[in-house]
Formats: C-alpha cells, structure tokens, sequence
C-alpha cells in the first residue's frame, strides 16, 4: 500500500529575516488528497498504484491520490458497506473519498453517493446512457468480461451454448475447472451462469437490482446442477482453485483445457507470454459470461467531495481511458472506442459492447451467494 504524500508548496512573497525585523508574507498552495478504497484483485491494485495515479498527479501536481485500503476480491465488502451507511447516516467522515467495489451500486439505490453531474464531470457525457442508469448513481470507468479459454490445440470449436458447455465437462473429466465464487469473478460469473439457467429474465432482473431474499430459494436447482459436476472438474472431487490466479495458472501449466477466466488478465497473461498463444477465448451465446462495468462511488458527505469528483472526471478523459486499455489491466473502455489511440482500437473482438454484457447480482444478493455456494457444492 502507498504511504500518504503530502506535498505543499511555499510560495515566498519577499525576503524575510527574523533578526533583521521585516515581516514574512507566505502562502501556502492548495494540496488536496484524495482517499480511494479498492476491492478486487491484485492486477486491479496494480494498475491504480503503477499506472492511473501516477499519470493523474503528473498531471494534476496538487493532487495527491492514496489508495488508503484495498481489499483483496472483496472479502470484506460487507462490513465495509455497513461502515459508510453508518458513518453517512451519523454525518461522519467513513475515511473513503472515491470507492471502487462491487457494491456501490447498492450504495446509490440506498441514496448514499453524490450523484454525478456533467458540471463537475463533463466527460461523463461520453459515457452511455445505459452504463449510467445501471450504475444507480455511481460512475463506470472501465469494464471486462468473463470468458471461456481454452487450449485450441485440444478443442478445434468451443461449446457455444451453456448445455454444450456442460456437457463438454462431462465427457472430459477433470480438463475444466472454475475458482471458488468468494475468490474471484472469474468463478463467481460460471456459477452464476449455471443458476441463471433456472430463472427467468424478470427474476435474474430482480436479483441484479434489489436486495431480494426470498427469491434466493431458486437458486437451489443451480446449486445442485454445480454440485453434481464436482467429479468432472479438475481434482475430480470437489476441491476448487482458490482464486483468479490460481485458475490461470492451470492453464498456464496445461493442467486443464478449458477454464472460466478474466478477459484482461487472460490477455495480459498472452500478452507476458505467461499464456501460451495456443489458448483462445470465446463466449457463451445463449447466455453469455457475466462481465460488465466497474463503478466508482463518491460517498456523500466526504471532505474532499469535490477534489474526489476532478479525479473521477480524470479517469474518464482519452488519456487514462488509453491507460486502461493498453496498461498492464488490458481493460476495456467505458467511453467510445473511437476516442482511444489508433492502436488501441484494434483490441476488441469478443464481447465488447460493455452495455450488453450481463451484471452480477446485487452485492448483498452476490455475497449470499458466495456464501451458499460454499455451503451447497464442493466436495464434503
């Protein structure tokens, strides 16, 4: 984690010696901080401390930008959205200025965010409508999606629907696998996929948009369908990879054939030569990998609310989005791709209309599920 920097400027307005009675005429330039709290995985952290802030307080030199607290894939979402509605409702200061994390939209529908506006932000008018709107008062400034690698020297044509894929786990034994939900999106996205086969359209709608308890019960036959695929998996007994990197690294190693991944960490992987160039990637067509949009948050009432706002603001320009899409995250752009570089526009092949991928579920209704999938299908 960085440590704070507090840079201040002195400006002298004439010579000043103490001893020889003239009086001092100082003042002080402004230097702003902005908190940021991070969740997610370790790539994520890497381009917020080695790519985005740098460029941003080069450009902005009295601005400083500390990532105050980062939660590796989430695991303590929770208690962290428990502590900003409880220091909002208290009007106390939660300790965060800007939030990336999954449950800022919850946070929005809540009424807990400034909400954007295009006299603060201007280039949010370059972001859709319907990013927006799905963003219920927070602000998207990159996105990515899950998708389906596999070894193309062993799979000549992927699965191309969900019942196919399924039943290619079945008749290879042990070449697929996906991480444990609660330890990266990557396995959370196929798990979800699988119990989304049991809803309807208005019932995964539902879950995506409102905390909603009782409906969880549906999941149920989602679960069971997982569960029974637990000797077909790699390790072929119910154990699972325990995060996004370990699901690459049995691709990287040819442990498996075919696996559930990140799209920006599986073309940075390709990219580091980590991936061998014989994996490809391809998604489900009748009902795609989840993938979508991550949000930033502006909490109300935070200190520094409009500093947080010029930042944010920032991160949408062609500068950072340019950051975003060739830096190390291999991100894909919130804005139209015709405002990056030449070079990377030509990026984008599988899934790139970020509008039309498919959301998670709400972040209460995400962590419960984490939970029963926990409970309901490894191996005892």
């Amino acid at each position: 984690m960085r440590k704070n920097k507090l840079v201040s400027i002195l400006a002298v307005a004439g010579l000043a010696v103490a001893t020889l009675g003239f009086t001092a005429s100082t003042s002080h330039a402004a230097v702003f901080q902005v908190r940021l709290y991070v969740s997610g995985d370790t790539n994520v952290e890497r381009m917020w401390l080695t790519e985005l802030i740098p460029a941003f307080e080069k450009a902005n030199p009295n601005y400083n930008v500390d990532v105050s607290s980062f939660d590796l894939h989430g695991k303590n979402d929770a208690l962290t959205l428990a502590k900003i509605i409880a220091a909002s409702k208290l009007k106390r200061d939660a300790g965060f200025d800007v939030i990336e994390a999954g449950f800022v939209q919850e946070l929005g529908l809540k009424g807990y965010l400034t909400i954007p506006t295009s006299s603060r932000m201007p280039n949010i008018n370059n972001v859709p409508a319907s990013l927006l709107a799905m963003s219920k008062g927070g602000i998207p400034y990159r996105a990515s999606t899950v998708l389906l690698a596999y070894n193309s020297q062993v799979v000549t044509t992927p699965p191309k629907t969900l019942d196919d894929l399924i039943a290619w786990i079945k008749a290879n034994p042990g070449r697929f696998t996906y991480n444990v939900p609660s330890g990266g999106g990557s396995g959370y996205s196929f798990a979800q996929t699988v119990v989304d086969k049991y809803l309807t359209d208005a019932e995964i709608e539902k879950l995506v948009t409102e905390v909603n308890k009782p409906l969880q019960a549906k999941w149920k036959q989602g679960f069971d369908l997982l569960k029974s695929l637990n000797p077909y998996t790699y390790g072929k007994n119910g154990t699972y990879p325990s995060n996004n990197a370990a699901t690459l690294s049995l691709v990287s190693n040819g442990s498996v054939d075919m696996a559930t991944v990140w799209s920006d960490q599986f073309l940075s992987g390709l990219k580091a030569g980590t991936i061998p160039s014989y994996w490809k990637v391809a998604q489900v067509s009748d009902r795609s990998l989840t993938g979508g949009p991550a949000i930033l948050g502006i909490p109300k009432g935070t200190r520094q609310g409009v500093a947080a706002q010029r930042f944010v603001n920032w991160l949408l320009s062609p500068v950072a989005q340019n950051i975003i899409v060739g830096g190390t995250l291999n991100g894909y752009p919130v804005v139209p791709v015709s405002m990056l570089s030449t070079a990377n526009q030509g990026k984008f092949a599988v899934g790139t209309d970020v509008s039309k991928l498919r959301s998670s579920y709400l972040s209460s209704n995400n962590t419960d599920f984490k939970n029963q999938w926990a409970l309901e299908v490894p191996g005892k």
